[in-house]
């Protein structure tokens, strides 16, 4: 990300705070409860100080690693067979395409009624949303491999495992970095969404859930806020992590980093 970008992106934000806070204290009816940006920004400055907070975001990151950590080891393998394999995958497609549409929040009541293990059920739901974009992406990867690449490596008598690791998966590794990016926004989505529906003993979800029942909003949207930080700082090191690993592919597909 360019330094012009950062600091557009910088002066939107202050902007849009800055009409908020205006908008908040002197365009909106007294009675209204939702507080002004500054104070949402003065308990979030103070929140990483509160152990209980810390401990919510210990328990959501841990979650939502193992759940993207789970997701990968099974839609990348997945993926990977459903590209190589074109007959296979147009079996499975309808099934894929049926399950896929279906929004990964709704499932949460049926996951909170069939797994009783409160850890396992919330894993399991984010599991199921992130295996998706990393799914699709491997086998968009997987079918945008250069046919001639694997024919000029058959012809000097490789087989298909050595086509496969040295061609293939390869050429198909920046899809799937790019469906690991998009599936950590979604699954870190369905973290906090699971513990804000089943409660727990910690999670940012259940922070939200005690500030709640105590009307504090400023502190259920400084805990929200620290949620779209955290969002944002690990789509940002996974970005950079993608540029720097694959500029072959920056340069193959035109794409620019400005």
């Amino acid at each position: 990300m360019s330094k012009a970008r950062l600091l557009r992106g910088a002066l939107g934000v202050a902007g849009f705070l800055i009409l908020g806070e205006l908008v908040i204290r002197f365009g909106i009816s007294e009675d209204l409860l939702f507080p002004a940006p500054s104070a949402i920004l003065y308990e979030a400055v103070f929140q990483p100080a509160d152990p209980d907070f810390l401990a919510g975001v210990g328990t959501t990151v841990t979650n939502w690693m193992v759940g993207l950590l789970v997701a990968t080891a099974i839609a990348v393998p997945l993926g990977v067979l459903l590209g190589a394999l074109p007959p296979v995958e147009r079996v499975v497609r309808p099934l894929l395409e049926f399950l896929r549409p279906i929004p990964s929040v709704a499932i949460i009541p049926l996951a909170i009624l069939l797994i009783s293990v409160d850890e396992m059920m919330k894993i399991s739901v984010i599991v199921y949303a992130a295996v998706w974009p990393i799914l699709i992406n491997t086998v968009y990867g997987m079918q945008d491999v250069d046919p001639l690449a694997k024919e000029s490596l058959r012809s000097f008598g490789f087989g298909p495992l050595a086509v496969l690791t040295r061609v293939s998966l390869p050429s198909a590794a920046p899809f799937v970095m790019t469906g690991v990016r998009i599936a950590a926004g979604t699954a870190l989505v369905l973290a906090v969404s699971a513990e804000l529906m089943a409660g727990g003993a910690d999670g940012i979800g259940v922070y939200v859930n005690v500030a709640s029942s105590g009307n504090r909003v400023d502190l259920m949207m400084a805990a929200t806020l620290w949620a779209g930080v955290l969002g944002l700082l690990v789509n940002m090191l996974l970005l950079t992590g993608e540029r720097r690993l694959f500029r072959w592919h920056q340069v193959r597909t035109g794409a620019s980093e400005s």
